[in-house]
């Protein structure tokens, strides 16, 4: 869908009549029947009138075409710009333009991550060059014009606002502003010599309607270079019942109809190898020519996938087919083949800074024909996470659905051991097995007398980059704006350690040195390590015989029980059950990361005492 699509005269005219936003949003709402809301008009208003600044150039050709507010796909991602012509070879062209109303900007050390303005404080958002560039490796990887006319995709940002670019053009993101261009307030000239030089002559907008009418199908580049990569790579290795539910959900592929929507629900523990089958699943059914996701709300293994299948894909092309779960909301009915949905009780209802979206179990279900969800309930650690098998059937059921089932029961995560993850089961107190005792030598799980000691163990045992600590997340980041401030402080021991948060981010889990950092859940569900060192906060302690949890001594800054207090005034029974199960779901989750060994320290000194009992065989949960 295009909002907005005349050529550069017509443009021209309507900035200078000074209703260029107005032309803009009176074709909005006839397009879409929705008003615009006053932020987005200030911004039309804002950035156009600086685009006519820029293409009033009389070298930039008069029929130009061009087009705003151009949606991929579906709303969540929108090319601000589209220009179009034919470049000097005389091949269709389009420049893709991201602008933005930035005045400031500061680097990170995230890669491809700024730090600006937005909404009510500084917050940390994709670099423009990096979102221009993304949108042009979507265009070339699914739109099937693009691939068919052979259009040149030319990406640039235009920060109109801003005068000082030191910080959006530090070093650390030079590969971005190669790939894509970045003009401030005072480039006016040379981004219309940038523009001359990818569009040679106008052709009145042929070539956006081109892109506009193109189908979304994968093109077989992509398709290839994903199968390239998974070839001979022994993490992605497909064993027993993983090839069981593979091979269903390519036999369910190879039905799809238009108008019908088809689920699979497969449920596994940890270490089943769902991501596994996931990634698999995602090469196959792009080799089939099925415009397919792999999706996820966690950006943790979404990163770390990006990072271990190492081949021929630019980074956008890998964020184009490893989504997050928020890309659904008002997506065509059935417009993907198959969406295949990764830690799927990580699931949420709003979306998007809880202003867009109704249910994404719903949008994802609607979005696509096949839906494949892998599932763990025991994995839900927020108030926000809705995944589970009865919410799946309910949207099933709403959509019409056709619904089939299927388990993952090996267990490939804790040396093998089922008896480990049912022993944990019962210590943390969730649910009673007959596994009061882990049994000798079937894993190696310890508890330590003190954080410095486990520290150093985990530090020693890190030789092949494969030990790391997590800890409840007890402790506030407070290194997120004072570099040198530990955030982990626990007396009397002098223990101090800082978040994983602040520069690696969600790919801290590989990175050489970050043995030195704590990792918490939202950085390592989904990931796995051969040795994990956990620190159990203040929230979980044992009292009078049993293992309880204590909410209140959860973080401020740790939103996995937002709305805990007012949920008590309402529901106080209910809440506290809510609540006391995430906690230990979180734990639960926290120490089956380590596929060889789980060391432990206990912050609550009588549950301390009760672990050491438990690995002794001495203790029962009450």
């Amino acid at each position: 869908m295009i909002i907005y699509l005349e050529t550069r005269e017509e443009f021209l005219k309507h900035v200078r009549e000074q209703r260029i936003e107005e032309e803009v949003r009176e074709r909005y709402i006839a397009m879409t029947g929705h008003k615009v809301a006053t932020n987005e008009f200030r911004a039309w208003q804002n950035s156009l009138q600086c685009v006519g600044n820029v293409l009033q150039f009389e070298a930039i050709p008069k029929e130009l075409g061009v087009a705003i507010e151009y949606r991929i796909h579906n709303t969540a991602k929108r090319i601000d710009l589209l220009l179009s012509g034919r470049n000097e070879a005389g091949d269709p062209a389009a420049v893709i333009v991201e602008l933005k109303q930035w005045e400031t900007v500061e680097p990170t050390d995230l890669d491809g991550v700024v730090r600006t303005f937005l909404g009510k404080g500084p917050r940390e958002t994709t670099h423009p060059s990096y979102q221009a560039m993304s949108y042009g490796a979507l265009l070339r990887g699914f739109n099937t014009a693009v691939v068919e006319h052979k259009i040149a995709l030319s990406p640039c940002a235009y920060l109109h606002n801003c005068k000082d670019g030191s910080g959006i053009t530090d070093a650390r993101y030079q590969s971005y502003l190669e790939q894509a261009p970045l003009f401030l307030r005072h480039d006016n000239a040379a981004m219309a010599a940038f523009l001359r030089r990818c569009l040679e002559e106008g052709d009145r907008g042929r070539t956006i309607e081109q892109i506009r009418d193109g189908k979304a199908k994968p093109s077989r580049q992509l398709a290839d270079a994903v199968e390239r990569m998974l070839k001979g790579n022994a993490e992605f290795v497909l064993i027993d019942e993983q090839k069981v539910v593979f091979e269903k959900v390519l036999a369910l592929a190879r039905q799809l109809r238009e108008g019908r929507h088809c689920v699979l629900l497969v449920q596994g523990g940890p270490g089943t190898g769902k991501s596994v089958v996931a990634v698999n699943l995602l090469a196959r059914l792009l080799g089939m020519g099925l415009n397919a996701r792999y999706v996820s709300k966690n950006m943790a293994p979404r990163h770390v996938y990006r990072a271990k299948l190492t081949g021929s894909l630019t980074k956008g092309e890998y964020d184009n087919l490893f989504c997050g779960s928020a890309c659904f909301v008002g997506c065509p009915e059935g417009f993907y083949d198959a969406l295949i949905v990764d830690e799927s009780h990580r699931l949420m209802t709003k979306t998007i800074y809880d202003k867009e979206g109704e249910n994404q179990i719903k949008e994802i279900i609607h979005a696509s024909k096949l839906t494949v969800f892998f599932l763990d309930e025991d994995q839900r650690v927020t108030f926000d996470d809705i995944g589970s098998t009865g919410e799946i059937e309910k949207w099933c059921q709403f959509h019409e659905a056709e619904l089939h089932r299927d388990v993952l029961p090996s267990q490939f995560r804790c040396s093998g051991s089922d008896g480990y993850l049912a022993w944990l089961d019962q210590t943390l107190g969730i649910c009673d097995t007959a596994n009061g005792r882990l049994e000798q030598g079937s894993y190696d799980f310890r508890v330590f007398d003190d954080p410095m000691a486990l520290h150093e163990s985990i530090r020693q045992a890190n030789s092949g980059n494969q030990a790391r600590m997590v800890a409840g997340y007890c402790w506030n980041w407070t290194s997120k704006y004072h570099p040198k401030a530990w955030d982990i402080t626990i007396e009397p021991y002098g223990y101090r350690a800082r978040w994983n948060l602040s520069k690696d981010g969600s790919v801290w889990i590989m990175k050489q040195g970050t043995v030195e950092e704590v990792g918490c859940i939202h950085t390592c569900q989904g990931l796995e390590l051969e040795t994990i060192g956990v620190i159990i906060g203040p929230d979980l302690a044992f009292r009078d015989g049993q293992v309880v949890s204590v909410p209140t001594a959860r973080a401020r800054s740790d939103q996995s029980l937002k709305g805990y207090k007012v949920g008590l005034k309402r529901e106080p029974q209910a809440i506290r059950l809510k609540a006391d199960a995430i906690i230990r779901n979180t734990y639960r989750t926290l120490m089956s990361r380590g596929t060889k060994a789980c060391w432990v320290f206990a912050c609550d000194p009588e549950l301390q005492a009760y672990l050491q009992g438990r690995l002794e065989g001495q203790c029962d949960v009450g």
